[in-house]
């Protein structure tokens, strides 16, 4: 283990409580222990201008877990993925995967097995935890650190945190030795080495929002151009309007080099949202912005540990921060009907450094349950570039279904 984190875990321990009392037998960390089984099948269709084939990849996931019971404050989980071809594996699986299928356009589902996540727990009687292990770390709305859950393979770390309260405020610390990368584990591309350290703060006000402050220094030694760090405050805010529900977003981040970075640059992230509740329908505006130099390269923010998927577009036209740098204006439709749920999301994109027009795109989705087990998916997004730009038009397509026992 890294200096950096035994430091950490030496600390940790140091801050927690007395440890809860033992349990009456060590055996019970089996006998009280529980084990999950899920599948999730997928087909991703993709037509890309840039390509003459379309993609077609249609991935089946396996997924069984095991956590144990507690022992003296003591726990214990792993988790083991499995994925396969199922009719089709017409896809470049990227990271180079798939050398072969050069040709065709990206859908980042590699097959074969990965433990995902494999930790152990410790927490006392006042519900402070200690995690070391491979895990997901999950920040905030996943826009500076998640899991990529919408891959088939996950994003997940070799890590320590620690997670306690002080007062009213809830603490997170993450020490990061090794990222575990949505590739796998069969190309280089899979995993990168971290020397990343985490700290998130937050407190709640019932009824009318949580503050967060954080700040995020990333040191990736496998891919220099991404070391940053990041300090930024967040407030997730709750209101009514006209006797409607209003949870709206303020979110304001400063980025600079850091480490083995080798461009020297400084950059802004914005965003604000606001969602408006019906009962049939539910509005969203929001404006988010990430800091870009048009006149050089790689002085633009970045966010290398998100779950990018979940913002700006579908079509994962912008996981890598153009340039730049990103403006993306976007509207939203979402609610339900009957068992039903949908979701229409329109974006206008432009570089928020000279102001071009990169393009726009439209998302949309219905979804729903039956009954605690099963779900269903129906996905698509459409992205057209502006004339003038590097950018190609692209459709994606999704059917997927899940099951989990």
């Amino acid at each position: 283990m890294k200096p950096g984190a035994c430091f950490f875990l030496a600390a940790a321990l140091a801050m927690s409580a007395s440890p809860a009392p033992a349990a009456e037998s060590f055996s019970g960390l089996f006998t009280e222990g529980e084990f999950g089984l899920s599948f999730r099948y997928r087909f991703e269709y993709v037509d890309q201008d840039s390509f003459v084939e379309e993609a077609e990849a249609s991935t089946l996931r396996g997924r069984i877990n095991f956590g144990t019971g507690v022992w003296n404050g003591f726990s214990a989980f792993a988790e083991f993925d499995y994925v396969a071809n199922v009719f089709w594996d017409d896809y470049n699986a990227g990271g180079g995967n798939t050398p072969e299928n050069g040709h065709l356009p990206t859908v980042v589902d590699p097959t074969g097995p990965d433990w995902n996540q494999a930790y152990l727990d410790w927490t006392s009687q006042k519900g402070t935890k200690l995690r070391g292990g491979r895990q997901r770390i999950i920040l905030d709305n996943q826009r500076f650190v998640g899991a990529v859950g919408w891959r088939q393979n996950e994003q997940t770390f070799d890590a320590g945190y620690f997670n306690t309260r002080l007062g009213k405020v809830d603490v997170q610390l993450g020490y990061i030795w090794q990222v575990n990368k949505i590739f796998g584990d069969d190309v280089p591309a899979g995993q990168e080495d971290h020397n990343t350290s985490l700290v998130n703060a937050s407190r709640e006000w019932t009824g009318r929002g949580k503050l967060v402050g954080y700040f995020y220094d990333i040191d990736n030694q496998d891919n220099p151009a991404v070391s940053s760090r990041s300090v930024g405050l967040r407030w997730e805010g709750a209101t009514n309007w006209r006797k409607r529900a209003l949870k709206y977003t303020l979110e304001y981040a400063h980025q600079k080099d850091a480490h083995n970075q080798p461009v020297d640059y400084s950059a802004n992230y914005y965003r604000v949202d606001a969602t408006l509740e019906f009962t049939y329908v539910s509005p969203t505006l929001g404006f988010e912005s990430l800091g870009g130099d048009d006149s050089r390269s790689g002085a633009a923010f970045q966010t290398p540990l998100a779950t990018l998927h979940g913002f700006n577009g579908w079509a994962d036209k912008f996981l890598t921060t153009p340039a730049a740098g990103l403006n993306d204006l976007f509207l939203g439709l979402k609610g339900p009907l009957g068992a039903w749920t949908w979701n229409v999301i329109y974006h206008d994109f432009a570089a928020e450094s000279g102001g071009a027009s990169y393009g726009q795109e439209l998302d949309a989705s219905v979804s729903r349950k039956f009954g605690e087990r099963y779900g269903l998916l129906f996905k698509g997004a459409r992205f057209n570039a502006s004339s003038g730009q590097s950018l190609d038009d692209v459709t994606k397509l999704w059917l997927q279904f899940t099951a989990d026992f």
